[in-house]
C-alpha cells in the first residue's frame, strides 16, 4: 500500500471482483491519478499536495498491479477488466467531470477506458504512457511469457532485495534519471515480495499485458470527445516522443507538452512542471 502522507487519509471500497484501497485529499473537482505497473499511489506523493493546494479533491487509488496489499483473487484483471474497474471506482464514489491523470501502464489502461465508458471522465493526462506497439515496451516484453511459467514472479521479486539493483534497466533504471528513495522503493516492491496472493495477481496482470489491446483501443481514438493533454518526457527511454506525436494526430481534441530532465516517471523526476502542466490544462478546459 501506498505510504505516504501527503496522498491525505486512506479509505477503501468494494468494487466488482474485490477492495482496493484508495488516498484522498483536499476539495473540489475531482482529480483521480492512475499508477503503472509494479508501483501504486505513492508515484503521485510529490504531485498531489500541489493540485490540491491549487484547490482540487485529489483521489490516488492503490490499483492491482503488483504493488498492492489487498490480494483480488475474483478480479478480472486483463487491461479491460482494469478499465472496468476505474469505471466501477468513479462511479462508486460517484464522482463525475472528473481529471484522469494517469502514467506508464496506467496510460494504456486509461486509453482502453476512454474507448469503454468515459461518462464520468471530462478531461484526461497522457503522461508518457504506453501506446500502439508499445505494450509493455523493451525491455520489459519478456515479462508477459516469463510469468506464464508457475514460480517465476517470485524469484525476480526476490532479487529486487537487493538495492543495487534498483538502478538496473529492468527495475527503475529506465524510468527515473534519479534514484528512487529507499522507503518508496519498499513500498513498490514488498507486497509482492511478501505475498504469495498478490504475485498472483501480478502473474495475471502480466500474462495480459499485450499491445493488442492498445492497438484496438486507437481504432477507436477519433470517438474521443474530450480534452487530452500529453505531458511527455522529452528524453523518454520507453516511448519516444514520436509516439506522443502520433497520439497528438490521432486523438481530435489533444495537445503535447514536452517536459525536459525527466524519463517515464514523471511524477518521480518533475513533479513541479508535470503539476503546472496538469494544472493549466485544468483550467483551460475547465466545466462552465
Amino acid at each position: 500500500m501506498a505510504t505516504s502522507t501527503s496522498l491525505g487519509r486512506t479509505h477503501e471500497v468494494d468494487l466488482p471482483g474485490g477492495r482496493i484501497r484508495y488516498h484522498d485529499t483536499g476539495e473540489g473537482p475531482p482529480v483521480v491519478f492512475i499508477h503503472g505497473l509494479l508501483v501504486n499511489a505513492d508515484l503521485w506523493r510529490k504531485v498531489v499536495p500541489r493540485i490540491a493546494a491549487a484547490g482540487y479533491r485529489c483521489l490516488a487509488p492503490d490499483l492491482p498491479l503488483g504493488s498492492h496489499e489487498i490480494p483480488v483473487p475474483a478480479a478480472d484483471l486483463t487491461p479491460p477488466g482494469l478499465a472496468d474497474l476505474i469505471a466501477a471506482f468513479l462511479e462508486r464514489l460517484d464522482l463525475r467531470d472528473v481529471t484522469l491523470v494517469a502514467n506508464d501502464t496506467g496510460g494504456a489502461i486509461t486509453q482502453v477506458l476512454l474507448t469503454r465508458d468515459r461518462s464520468r471522465i471530462g478531461r484526461v493526462v497522457l503522461a508518457s504512457v504506453d501506446s500502439y506497439e508499445g505494450f509493455l515496451p523493451q525491455p520489459f516484453t519478456p515479462l508477459t511469457w516469463l510469468a506464464r511459467i508457475p514460480g517465476s514472479v517470485r524469484p525476480l521479486v526476490e532479487s529486487m532485495r537487493i538495492r543495487a539493483l534498483h538502478r538496473l534497466p529492468i527495475a527503475f533504471g529506465l524510468v527515473t534519471k534519479r534514484p528512487v528513495p529507499p522507503e518508496i522503493a519498499d513500498s513498490y516492491l514488498l507486497p509482492s515480495r511478501r505475498s504469495g496472493a498478490i504475485r498472483k495477481d501480478l502473474r495475471r496482470v502480466l500474462k495480459t499485458l499485450h499491445r493488442r489491446y492498445t492497438l484496438e483501443a486507437a481504432k477507436h481514438f477519433g470517438a474521443v470527445d474530450i480534452p487530452v493533454l500529453l505531458a511527455w518526457a522529452r528524453e523518454d527511454r520507453l516511448f519516444p516522443v514520436s509516439f506522443a506525436e502520433r497520439l497528438a494526430r490521432d486523438l481530435p481534441d489533444a495537445t503535447l507538452t514536452l517536459i525536459d530532465d525527466s524519463y517515464t516517471f514523471l511524477p518521480e523526476d518533475q513533479p513541479e512542471l508535470l503539476s503546472t502542466a496538469i494544472l493549466e490544462f485544468t483550467r483551460l478546459h475547465a466545466t462552465p
